[in-house]
């Protein structure tokens, strides 16, 4: 008996292979495009000849050509993350994953595989799950939380400060956020290079994925263990004596959930930030002439580079339509980041600066938006800030367009930043970093060029003015009152 060839989507609808010196020849089944392999090397560019195909959402092939489809648009995004009654997170419901076609030993198992997790769960079990994590994320002191942010910053970069060199991605944005992280969750002890390398890698879907996802579980199996032995007052303290009642195996998985989402989310999002300030000279110049702030900036990356490109996924729980497309139950689709957050509909200009504007896509939303987004900013804020302000003159250390980058169908990074800045000795890392003084501003609050310098202060006295008769007293503008009752006057 022949078996039928697969759909596009993972439905019963076949499609036949293309004729011999068919220019499809080199995709996958039924000509569909591959989210793996050499064409996949820039998935943005990808992302736009599916868009140019197919409008919103366009069927495409995972890895062993599993079909799936991705959502490229903004709105259609928002409308399936948003509508749990068609679109559910339980990838049980996966047609590809009820036929074995998505088993246990598919290179993306990590993603795919059901767990008894929030983002997993709905209705009831739903609630009673991510009402632990919340309760457990409202403990979380956010005032200290930066204080310790700033001092694993100034010890990461003492580590380079006196060569006057360094890599920004390798030795700062890839250890910050897991250092502060496995200090939430209460195991400091825990953090080290392999745990940075083992929870970067199995996101990844390689040969070791599985290997990786084993040993940061064993982690966490154990971690789990000690608190439910000996609770401290710390995030997973906290997990495990909510009243929801987790288990040991639904605490472990919720650590992973809120190590991993976390970590790689927060590394990408401080290494670009950290570029885009190093190659975009009106990027930088707002920094520093106070046009901008560091946390207007991590929006901005937000939109334009997200820390996670596409997640798997979400599943149809009955027939539907989104962005013309019919969408049968028990298909997949992939929740479309970045080509979401550059769809032309929402941003036809994408030069244009989107300051002020949350609507980006980088933590999702409806019922499974990211609840520890508020960590992740926060990271991304105080680290950023801190370093830039050990180190204000530092510069990129090649031309940026020698920069590389390592992709996956769910995320884009960096491979490296390197940066060169005056040797400096080391600091304190208890002591508070010095606050900046206010730059010398240009004339109509003008934003130069590189080359332009402020104009030195008139060294001649200035003469002393005559008292003014009195008069009736002025009363200060709403403005002044304003910043008056803001410093506390």
């Amino acid at each position: 008996m022949t078996p039928e060839p697969h759909s596009p989507t993972g439905t019963e609808e076949p499609l036949s292979g293309p004729p011999p010196g068919c220019p499809a020849h080199g995709t996958g089944p039924g000509g569909l495009r591959r989210l793996y392999g050499p064409e996949a090397e820039d998935l943005g560019a990808l992302y736009e000849k599916l868009r140019a195909e197919h409008g919103a959402v366009a069927p495409v092939l995972l890895h062993d050509d599993v079909p799936i489809w991705v959502v490229l648009g903004h709105g259609e995004n928002l409308h399936m993350v948003s509508t749990p009654s068609h679109f559910a997170r339980d990838s049980r419901l996966w047609t590809a994953v009820q036929d074995g076609t998505a088993g246990e030993d598919h290179p993306l198992a990590p993603h795919i595989a059901w767990q008894p997790i929030c983002s997993h769960a709905e209705g009831d079990e739903h609630l009673r799950l991510r009402g632990a994590v919340t309760g457990a994320m409202s403990t979380i002191d956010f005032r200290s939380l930066r204080r310790y942010i700033n001092r694993a910053t100034q010890r990461l970069v003492n580590a380079f400060c006196e060569r006057g060199e360094a890599d920004l991605v390798a030795q700062f944005a890839e250890h910050l956020p897991m250092s502060v992280l496995c200090e939430i969750i209460g195991m400091p002890e825990d953090y080290n290079d392999r745990m940075v390398h083992a929870t970067r890698d199995l996101l990844k879907g390689t040969d070791t994925a599985i290997a990786s996802n084993e040993y940061v579980m064993d982690v966490l199996v154990q971690h789990t263990a000690r608190r439910r032995a000996r609770p401290e007052d710390d995030f997973a303290s906290h997990l495990v004596e909510h009243p929801a009642r987790l288990t040991d195996d639904e605490v472990a998985q919720h650590l992973r959930l809120v190590l991993l989402a976390a970590y790689e989310a927060t590394a990408n999002l401080i290494a670009n930030v950290l570029r885009m300030v190093l190659t975009d000279p009106r990027f930088r110049a707002q920094l520093n002439g106070g046009q901008m702030t560091v946390p207007e900036a991590v929006e901005q990356s937000l939109w334009n580079e997200p820390p996670f490109s596409a997640v798997l996924g979400y599943f149809a729980k009955q027939e539907t339509e989104l962005g013309g497309q019919r969408i049968r139950k028990g298909d997949g689709l992939l929740f479309g980041i970045a080509p979401g957050n550059i769809d032309p509909r929402v941003r036809p200009d994408l030069a244009a600066n989107m300051q002020g504007n949350r609507s980006h896509l980088a933590f999702g939303g409806g019922p499974h938006e990211c609840p520890g987004q508020d960590i992740g900013r926060a990271i991304a804020d105080v680290g950023v800030d801190a370093l830039l302000l050990r180190l204000p003159d530092v510069e990129l250390d090649c031309a940026e367009s020698e920069l590389r980058w390592r992709g996956s169908m769910s995320s884009r990074h960096l491979v490296d930043l390197p940066v060169r800045f005056q040797p400096r000795p080391p600091q304190d890392v208890m002591q508070r970093p010095s606050v900046r003084a206010l730059p010398v501003q240009r004339p109509e609050w003008q934003v130069g060029g590189e080359g332009a310098a402020p104009a030195a202060p008139d060294p001649r006295p200035v003469p002393e003015r005559t008292a003014a008769a009195p008069g009736p007293e002025h009363r200060p503008g709403a403005w002044q009152r304003l910043l008056r009752w803001w410093r506390g006057y």
